[in-house]
């Protein structure tokens, strides 16, 4: 991964800039995570069984809360 950084005025780290298809690699990885995330929190309580349509509604409504 190619990346460079911003620095303040004491040389700390403050910004990364990525390539615009290894940020877009990244964000894709990062929403499959949070649906295997969100299965598992569903999958979790096996007494509740949810159906397969609440389970994406809850998804869906997750992504819309992240701006996705």
């Amino acid at each position: 991964m190619k990346s460079e950084y911003i620095t303040d005025t004491n040389g700390r780290k403050i910004s990364v800039i990525l390539p615009i298809e290894e940020y877009e690699q990244m964000m894709k990885q990062l929403e499959e995570l949070e649906d295997i995330k969100a299965f598992d929190e569903a999958m979790k309580n096996e007494a509740e069984e949810i159906s397969v349509h609440d389970t994406f509604r809850e998804i869906e409504s997750i992504r819309h809360e992240l701006g996705r």
